[in-house]
């Protein structure tokens, strides 16, 4: 077994294939996460689809692990440069580097990654998938590292060695290395997605993900695990066929899956059937399979799909300082009191809620709606100019909502200015219940308030 990913390699590893039969042998190749783990992913995505178009997928590195020179060379190796890829059907010619496109890795329920960049990279999927799938419409595979900068920086480069006004990138590739492992911020995660798309027998069509973060320095043990997965087997009793072929079709998700648990990484996967999920909620549509995982009280109250009116009781907190309580005014959130009445009327509609929330008789209103764009997976929350994008996590039986990004009249805002604090939503012997906090690292604490709500 090899670890190699070379399209090439992978590729004409199939001309051993009668000498390892002849002697009851099994030479598995690219036994690493391109193209074995996106097969395996692939195979488990399209079960009970009649037709698949389309598969996308990307890898997401944290920023501060280091990247060998290997890696490096191989990514400067085709930047700019002509490689095959599958469009229409067909493998054609695409440049390395010069498309691009954007993703949030979210696994239902747990933090995503912040929405990223991801340019077209070489790799033997193309050939390999379209092979398990000679019907496939279109394949694209991608990196995306940050910081974005770097990444747009890398993009420039690509786009003038493809235009003929640069060599090839391949002499800077130390330079490349050194820039990388150097300029580094950002949260230290890194992730994983594939997407396809496809007809399922009822003759929707339908986008299915599958989604992986990996924490810390896990990542770099990845590519390896397939090939961890086969030994398992192998000491199961499972022992690959003769012959010499990628390792496509060796392994199964469930394999991949018990490694996952024990190195702490996340997967989960999302589907969306076009013509079916105009029924469902807001937070149905954004926590997907994790919905099931809330309590029943929460459930409820997310599942209004009328003009619905909730009520119950609060404590409110208010901040000391004087910008606190000019934000406060300004926003007309409720004034410190330990037993407040409280109600909550919720407008649904094909656009998102209009959530409205009244203390003691003093109001006030946001937007939710499902987040695009940037916001991918997200729950946008408008008050006024202000849109903060927030993930839907669940830990503990409970819903924090947790502020990934927010702007100003559209315009994006520094994510390490924008306001924070711990809220969430859980349930207390079937009853709803909620705790928001808003606080600011200028000027602490704004509002707190914390209660119940039921149906009025």
């Amino acid at each position: 077994m090899d670890l190699a990913d070379g399209t090439q390699f992978v590729k004409d590893i199939s001309q051993f294939d009668s000498q390892a039969k002849s002697k009851n042998l099994f030479l598995l190749s690219g036994v690493s996460t391109c193209p074995v783990l996106t097969a395996t992913v692939v195979r488990s995505l399209t079960k009970g689809l009649h037709e698949i178009h389309s598969i996308k997928g990307g890898i997401a590195p944290s920023p501060y692990v280091n990247i060998g020179p290997n890696v490096i060379r191989a990514i400067t190796s085709y930047a700019g440069q002509p490689m095959s890829v599958v469009r229409h059907r067909q493998l054609t010619v695409r440049y390395g580097l010069t498309e691009t496109m954007r993703y949030t890795i979210s696994p239902p329920g747990y933090l995503p990654l912040k929405n990223r960049r991801f340019s077209l990279v070489d790799v033997p999927d193309y050939q390999i998938l379209r092979d398990l799938w000679p019907n496939i419409n279109s394949i694209w595979f991608g990196a995306g590292t940050i910081p974005e900068s770097l990444h747009r920086l890398l993009n420039y480069f690509a786009w003038l060695v493809r235009l003929r006004l640069f060599p090839n990138l391949s002499s800077f590739s130390s330079i490349i290395q050194q820039v990388m492992n150097i300029i580094r911020w950002g949260e230290h995660r890194g992730g994983m997605f594939i997407s396809i798309e496809g007809t399922n027998n009822q003759g929707h069509t339908c986008e299915r993900s599958w989604h992986l973060i990996a924490e810390g320095d896990i990542g770099p043990f990845i590519p390896t695990l397939g090939i961890d997965a086969i030994i398992h087997r192998i000491l199961n009793g499972k022992i690959p066929i003769s012959g010499a072929r990628a390792a496509t079709t060796d392994l199964e998700l469930e394999d991949y899956d018990n490694l996952f648990k024990k190195l702490g990484i996340i997967t989960g996967q999302r589907e969306s059937i076009n013509g079916t999920n105009t029924s469902l909620t807001l937070y149905q549509k954004l926590l997907d399979q994790a919905w099931y995982q809330l309590p029943y009280s929460l459930q409820r109250m997310h599942s209004y799909t009328t003009n619905t009116k909730v009520a119950g009781l609060a404590k409110v907190e208010r901040g000391t300082s004087i910008t606190s309580k000019l934000i406060a005014m300004l926003f007309r959130f409720p004034q410190a009191e330990q037993e407040i009445p409280v109600q909550v009327v919720f407008h649904p509609n094909i656009k998102g809620e209009l959530w409205t929330r009244t203390f003691a008789g003093r109001s006030f209103s946001s937007w939710q709606m499902e987040g695009h764009s940037r916001s991918d997976k997200l729950l946008n929350e408008r008050f006024g100019p202000f849109t903060f994008g927030l993930a839907l996590v669940i830990n503990s039986e409970k819903l924090y909502l947790i502020v990934r990004n927010w702007s100003f009249l559209g315009i994006p805002l520094p994510s390490f200015l924008a306001p924070n604090g711990i809220s969430y939503e859980y349930d207390n012997n079937g009853q709803f219940c909620f705790n928001v906090e808003i606080k600011h690292r200028f000027t602490g604490l704004i509002v707190r308030y914390s209660g119940w709500l039921e149906k009025a």
